[in-house]
């Protein structure tokens, strides 16, 4: 922790570390002060499986990138993390790596990053998020050669999705995806991978759901939290799935039938969104007290935003009765009554 060393011995440390016994090493704020130059590293009769690298500063402005890259990037590891270093780029490794854990967060890096590289042929989870990356379908592109993709987090990136007509290419191995605080709309739905599992899209800029999207059949947690939804989404593109967050959003009177077409459905987290109390919202909490309290933070969490008199009131406390909701049976209700009215008037 807290290492300023110039190039040569930075090298001759991870040299120093690769052939000795040591399995895990962690290096924390590391200024690089000398100029970097090519070197032939042994990476062999290692005992390493894992080195972690956070806060690096290189203060060398004149180098080759591939220098300096292909060190990380040929390491026969099974997991590295550089993160915090303003990392802008990383050279796909030179024949095929046994890395299943990568982890360049909260670096530079961009939509060129491991563009046609088809030697992670174990990677398992890669994290980039906090990084400069704009183009979801280049993302995509990124892992179509990683065969054994599971998980993959852009979250905190600039991602967008602007080109309909650009067909995206997911490994098919990604079970769980993270985008999370980008600037997707709902088109990202047109670029999702089609065997994903698990979803994760709170705290973006997505207004609905298109229902003439391709079927997540694989689907079982999706969280749209904090976008600008404002309804509850059918589940005619997610038959499988069970777990719903839609908090923060701008529904005012969410579906009725929710429950019916997402019969699956084991668990709803719809907190905090500005409830409008009418008779449709009262006919959505009769059948969520029917479907068996799948309303997560149930009733504390959920309350009146309009109108204004009943603002704050919990949900389980507002009632209508049957004739103020029922358009029909009003109807008939003053109609008999200005009947009898009129037969009262001719009998007088």
């Amino acid at each position: 922790t807290n290492v300023s060393v110039d190039w040569d011995f930075l090298i001759k440390i991870f040299q120093t570390v690769w052939h000795s016994s040591i399995e895990y090493f962690n290096v924390n704020s590391v200024t690089q002060l000398s100029a970097i130059k090519g070197y032939y590293f042994d990476y062999s009769g290692t005992s390493m499986k894992a080195l972690t690298m956070k806060k690096v500063l290189i203060t060398d402005l004149y180098f080759t990138q591939d220098d300096l890259y292909k060190i990380f990037a040929d390491m026969n590891i099974v997991a590295l993390t550089i993160a915090e270093s303003e990392m802008i780029h990383m050279l796909c490794p030179s024949s095929d790596s046994p890395f299943r854990y990568l982890n360049f967060s909260k670096n530079d890096l961009t939509d060129l990053l491991f563009q046609k590289c088809d030697k992670l042929i174990k990677l398992e989870t890669l994290n980039l998020q906090k990084n400069k990356f704009e183009s979801l379908s280049k993302v995509s592109f990124m892992t179509s050669r990683m065969k054994s993709l599971k998980y993959l987090d852009m979250s905190n990136n600039l991602l967008s999705h602007d080109a309909p007509d650009v067909q995206c290419q997911w490994s098919k191995s990604l079970s769980e995806l993270d985008l999370s605080s980008n600037q997707l709309t709902e088109s990202v739905f047109e670029c999702v991978p089609v065997n994903i599992k698990k979803l994760d899209l709170q705290n973006n800029q997505i207004t609905s759901v298109p229902k003439g999207m391709a079927e997540l059949k694989s689907l079982k947690e999706l969280n749209l939290a904090s976008n600008r939804l404002a309804d509850l989404p059918g589940c005619g593109g997610f038959t499988s799935l069970e777990f719903l967050n839609i908090e923060m959003n701008l529904i005012l009177t969410p579906s009725a039938d929710f429950f019916q077409s997402c019969p699956r459905v084991r668990e709803l987290q719809a907190r905090h969104n500005p409830f409008k109390c009418s008779c449709e919202l009262q006919d959505f909490i009769r059948l969520e007290r029917q479907s068996g309290g799948k309303l997560f933070g149930w009733p504390s969490a959920y309350v009146c935003e309009y109108p204004e008199d009943l603002r704050g009131t919990q949900l389980k406390d507002f009632h209508l009765t049957e004739l103020a909701c029922n358009t029909t049976l009003l109807l008939v209700t003053a109609l008999l009554l200005t009947l009898v009215l009129v037969a009262v008037v001719a009998f007088l």
